[in-house]
């Protein structure tokens, strides 16, 4: 291949895990991020790596025969989803497929595989949006939305967006008229000069409390008193706005980060039930951003789990303790260990806020507080972040021998790579389901039972 070649049009032929696309050109396999199996699509061509060619999608010429519905006016433009042209069901049967087929070719086979399930709700599942201000064209108006697909200094006005509660929709674009009547400056990323970065908003599904945090630079004062007038005066609210805050952020990074944190009106946390829980969220506490879908992640734990009381179960990777709480009435004792101490205390919070008292967390590294920890587990749950189990923890972990793990996980990559070290150690899989927490996009989670 010449290096002239440097823009080429290939057919997807398959899509993988998270949302890679690979194709062939002249003998050679490309491949890159997005696109969807069955797409006609313009590539440039990168790198070559070790057994293909790295490539970057420039432009969609034809749609795939899954291609069959249309549900968002931002398909072209904006970069937040990747299959709306999907109808759900389809989306579902792709992401089954991507999974099970990274399972088989780690040739982890013979375990009772029981499906996936939906998502209860597709539109306006999340409940939580983190939108960015900029402009769609250098110069232009300011807007209040999402990046561009592929682009990182343009801004989409994402007007109608179907996977935001609608609530979001309302403060967003008040917000946005609010900072275009006064002419305050979006933050450039290319300068770093400017005062708007980004606008967060959080609402407890259950529970209607909505919070709201402005992130702007030093660089410039904001009226405080109208900018609560706006949002309080909001009309159409199906939810009710219980917190405002004011977050300075002068990094360079485009994150939402707090130099200062100001609490500008009620109060710096939401309350949001699941399986008759309460839990407090605050301004940049993880909680998972599909509510209902979480509540049936969940259900799915504790099936797998059933209900024993002798039970002594550790939670790894236990983030907030909201998998350690639900757990708490079906056994005798859960251990949530966490390495962002910020999170415990959320966790330990919680857990008087619903007067649980078989539930303890630990703030530390998985690594190092496995080795302090001296009960024998009856049941370990795994829940580790995207990279899934560090190297040197998995084998500690396994070292506890219990008669059942449980891992939850939002990254199968991770997942066979850590399943396949559990079976060389004894572990064999029982049940393996999948739960679509995530509509519209390429992610989904996946449960997996382990028993010896």
């Amino acid at each position: 291949m010449t290096r002239r070649k440097r823009i080429v049009e290939i057919k997807i032929q398959n899509t993988l895990f998270p949302n890679k696309s690979i194709g062939e050109y002249e003998g050679n396999i490309i491949m890159f991020k997005g696109g969807i199996k069955g797409q006609k699509v313009r590539v440039r061509l990168g790198r070559r790596k070790k057994g293909y060619i790295e490539g970057k999608l420039l432009e969609v010429l034809e749609r795939s025969p899954l291609e069959k519905n249309i549900s968002c006016k931002h398909i072209e433009a904006c970069g937040g989803c990747t299959y709306q042209t999907l109808f759900y069901e389809d989306e579902l049967s792709l992401k089954e497929e991507q999974v099970l087929d990274l399972f088989k070719k780690e040739s982890i086979r013979d375990f009772n595989y029981l499906g996936i399930e939906a998502s209860p709700r597709v539109e306006g599942y999340r409940n939580k949006m983190e939108y960015t201000f900029g402009d769609e064209v250098k110069g232009g108006p300011l807007v209040l939305g999402l990046h561009r697909r592929g682009r990182f200094y343009e801004i989409v006005d994402t007007s109608g967006c179907n996977i935001a509660d609608e609530d979001f929709s309302l403060i967003r674009c008040a917000v946005m008229k609010h900072f275009r009547e006064l002419g305050i400056p979006h933050y450039n990323k290319r300068t770093h000069k400017g005062i708007l970065r980004h606008l967060v908003i959080r609402k407890a599904l259950s529970t209607g409390e909505i919070m709201i945090n402005l992130a702007t630079t030093s660089q410039g004062k904001i009226d405080v008193d109208g900018f609560i007038k706006e949002l309080l005066g909001i009309e159409g609210l199906e939810g009710a706005i219980v917190g405002i805050l004011h977050t300075i952020n002068d990094g360079l990074a485009d994150m939402v980060k707090a130099d200062e944190l100001h609490l500008l009106y009620g109060r710096d946390y939401i309350v949001e039930e699941i399986h008759n829980l309460k839990f407090k969220i605050s301004p940049f506490s993880f909680f998972q951003t599909n509510t209902f879908g979480a509540e049936r992640l969940y259900s799915i734990v504790r099936d797998f789990i059933r209900d024993k009381k002798s039970n002594i179960i550790y939670d790894l990777y236990s983030g907030t303790g909201t998998i350690a709480q639900i757990l708490s009435p079906v056994c005798k004792k859960v251990t949530g260990i966490e390495i962002v101490r910020e999170a415990v205390e959320v966790a330990r919070e919680n857990a008087r806020l619903n007067d649980l008292n078989n539930v303890e967390f630990i703030a530390g590294d998985v690594l190092t507080e496995v080795d302090r920890l001296n009960k024998k587990p009856d049941i370990v749950i795994i829940d580790p972040p995207r990279d899934g189990i560090h190297p040197k923890a998995i084998n500690k972990i396994i070292d506890f021998n219990p008669k059942t793990f449980i891992y939850v996980s939002c990254n199968p990559v991770t997942l066979v790579r850590d399943l396949k070290v559990l079976i060389e150690r004894g572990y064999s899989i029982d049940m393996v389901k999948l739960m679509d927490m995530f509509p519209r996009t390429p992610h989904v989670e996946t449960v997996a039972l382990m028993t010896r």
